[in-house]
């Protein structure tokens, strides 16, 4: 019997649905890691180079599709309508995630027990900024400077800005905005050309997290992974669950199925904000959201919707309390919630950026600082759970406020994945005939 030649594998491996794609490589990038141990660093720049490949569209992909998404709506009031939902189902679902891991972690008492002889307690921890820098700090004294350092939320105010400057001024700003929209639609392009790459991005960065920890070094702490990890599927099954069914009416099973690409990178690659091109996609592609929606609510949820982070540091924070035998009473708890829901808020969409904030959530309530040097060891595998939330929560706050302005097709929601891209491709190619 001849083997299959390589070019037949090849076409049927690029037929394989992306999700399963980015699957499979996650598993066999674990699979790997294990076996290699630390040597599996050595496909470390693989994923690498897919992390920076995908970083390279933040940027310009947030600020040509916010000011298109702005100057979409044209009526300014309706956009400081959607502005408006958008926070309010943000700073709402957020006070929630936190109140999910408060729960979690007095329930499972992760740090209960826990011997902390031999832990190294030096690390180094920076400074977490106040409420009050961080609000004086989003408006940017140099935009192109804010753009080429990749300050979001700066990105975010100025592109808002200019786009409402662009409406207000009529015929003027017309050739302008074409000119983004333009933009707009070649980084949506370049977005599905890089995330064809993701599968094998995905495997570099399994490989290296797996072989870098290994079973043995996470068996220690593994009681606060688990509640991490329980917190998180409870928040995204449970609650946003419910929220879809109850406040939009649609279905949750179809709506995990649209964002599957997207969790699977945000779990890979521990970053919001890194993970924004693939949401942009699922939200058009495979859930039926207008562009003219996604390209606001998204890029905005991206710098202050961190449910996942919230949720994370109130689990962290009690394990740290109980690690430390420290009791917490009803006010401290919350402060937590009242702290942590406005730290998530100025929390950069990054790897790692959680772990900064989990110290103000600390000295808020008096909790020994030495507990976030425990938590940083195990820090990245935290931080691929809570992002997959805040991902999660970003498509559904999308989904449920495109559904409340009539702005989403239910036939293409509803419809299977395949069926789902065909309609969002059909749809472009009549969208680019009516402008020509």
């Amino acid at each position: 019997m001849s083997a299959t030649p390589p070019a037949s594998l090849w076409r049927r491996w690029c037929a394989v649905p992306l999700w399963l794609q980015i699957l499979t490589g996650m598993l066999l990038g674990i699979g790997v890691g294990l076996a290699l141990g630390p040597d599996a660093s050595a496909l470390k720049p693989i994923g690498t180079l897919f992390v920076n490949t995908i970083k390279m569209l933040i940027v310009p992909l947030v600020f040509c599709s916010l000011i298109v998404g702005v100057t979409s709506m044209q009526d300014t009031a309706r956009m400081g309508r959607i502005g408006f939902k958008s926070f309010a189902f943000y700073l709402g679902t957020t006070a929630i995630a936190i109140s999910v891991g408060l729960l979690v972690g007095w329930l499972l008492e992760p740090g209960a027990g826990l011997s902390l002889e031999g832990h190294d307690l030096s690390a180094e921890v920076k400074a977490a900024p106040s409420v009050m820098d961080t609000l004086v700090n989003i408006v940017p004294t140099n935009p192109v400077a804010a753009l080429a350092s990749g300050q979001i939320l700066q990105v975010i105010v100025f592109a808002v800005a200019l786009g409402v400057a662009l409406v207000l001024i009529g015929d003027h700003g017309k050739p302008a905005i074409k000119v983004f929209e333009s933009l707009a639609e070649a980084m949506y392009k370049l977005t599905d050309m890089v995330m064809k790459l993701a599968p094998y991005g995905v495997f570099g960065l399994m490989a290296w997290v797996a072989g870098e920890y290994g079973i043995d070094m996470l068996l220690p702490l593994i009681k606060v992974i688990f509640a991490v990890y329980l917190g998180c599927a409870l928040h995204i099954l449970g609650f946003y669950s419910l929220v879809l069914k109850l406040v939009a009416g649609l279905s949750p099973i179809q709506f995990f199925k649209g964002i599957s690409n997207a969790m699977a990178v945000a779990f890979t690659t521990s970053s919001s904000a890194g993970t924004l091109p693939a949401s942009m996609k699922c939200a058009s592609e495979y859930l039926g959201v207008n562009k003219k929606i996604s390209s606001f609510v998204l890029p905005l949820g991206t710098t202050i919707n961190m449910d996942g982070t919230a949720l994370y540091q109130g689990v962290t924070a009690l394990f740290v309390a109980q690690a430390f035998g420290v009791d917490l009473t009803w006010v401290d708890y919350l402060t937590i919630v009242l702290t942590a829901t406005l730290a998530s808020i100025g929390t950069a969409g990054v790897p790692g950026a959680g772990l900064v904030m989990l110290t103000l959530v600390l000295t808020t309530v008096g909790l020994p600082l030495e507990g976030v040097a425990i938590i940083a060891g195990i820090d990245r595998v935290l931080d691929m759970a809570r992002t997959v939330v805040n991902v999660s929560g970003d498509l559904v706050a999308t989904t449920v406020i495109a559904r409340s302005e009539g702005e989403i097709d239910i036939a293409h929601y509803n419809a299977d994945m395949e069926t789902s891209a065909e309609i969002a491709s059909s749809r472009e190619a009549e969208q680019k005939t009516a402008t020509q």
